[in-house]
């Protein structure tokens, strides 16, 4: 029987870990779909932050972390193309294109892919293997970009908010280069390379599934403004109640915990 204090909510595991119970202000609802794995957790009432909560993000935290990485990013990367993936990095990618501008020049397009991962939760009895359950649900807009062939031999930011487990990321990378290639040797285009870069808010400091080129990482095309322990976000663009989310963050903040 749940009591008048809580409700009960369903998220999609964006992340690797599971959310942890009483948690308020980071779950999003959704309808229910056969194919679809589903957390189902408690949350407390409205404007209490439990102990030990998991840190909760206020947008001027996001707009900072893009700020304080923008530098290093124009430095070693010189993105000439960002792509977004979706949802998490629709927001960073826009507001790290602002501190990414240079004076008298463009900004930088964003082009938007769309990725959804399945894995199994540590219950499941199939043990799921990096990239196998990641599906495309969008990818790059050819009535804007032109053709795969405008990405050959360019620097390309690929942002996202998190990187977990890695999978996601590895497996955006490998499709990316997929493509780049197949319209590279259509082109003819022998010796021009396309570097890819990535940016995330944050990196989980653990076992990752997910691979990265070696040479991406050698060559410190990897940037994440900060590494944190394994533990469930909330991002505020997750939030259902929002002013409910800042309070707690604002809570959190007071507390000394975030």
């Amino acid at each position: 029987m749940h009591t008048p204090e809580t409700r009960l909510v369903a998220s999609r595991r964006r992340q690797g870990c599971i959310p942890p119970p009483f948690h308020s202000g980071c779950a999003f609802h959704l309808p229910h779909s056969p194919t679809l794995p589903m957390c189902l957790f408690f949350v407390q009432s409205k404007h209490r932050a439990p102990p030990n909560a998991n840190p909760f993000l206020l947008y001027p935290q996001v707009h900072k972390l893009c700020q304080e990485s923008a530098p290093e990013i124009l430095e070693k990367f010189q993105p000439q193309l960002m792509i977004a993936i979706g949802g998490g990095g629709y927001v960073p990618a826009r507001i790290l294109r602002s501190f990414l501008k240079k004076p008298g020049s463009p900004n930088i397009p964003i082009q938007a892919i769309g990725l959804s991962l399945y894995e199994s939760l540590p219950t499941d009895t199939v043990e799921e293997k990096p990239g196998t359950k990641v599906t495309r649900t969008q990818w790059l807009d050819l009535s804007s970009l032109g053709s795969m062939s405008n990405l050959v031999g360019k620097r390309i930011l690929i942002v996202d908010e998190v990187d977990d487990t890695r999978t996601t990321l590895e497996y955006a990378v490998k499709e990316l280069e997929k493509d780049v290639e197949q319209a590279r040797k259509e082109m003819g285009a022998e010796g021009e390379e396309t570097q890819f870069s990535i940016f995330v808010l944050h990196n989980k400091d653990k076992q990752k599934k997910g691979v990265l080129p070696h040479a991406m990482l050698e060559s410190g095309r990897y940037k994440a403004a900060r590494t944190v322990g394994d533990e469930w976000i909330c991002y505020p663009w997750e939030a259902i109640d929002i002013e409910e989310h800042d309070e707690l963050a604002r809570q959190q903040k007071a507390n000394g915990s975030a």
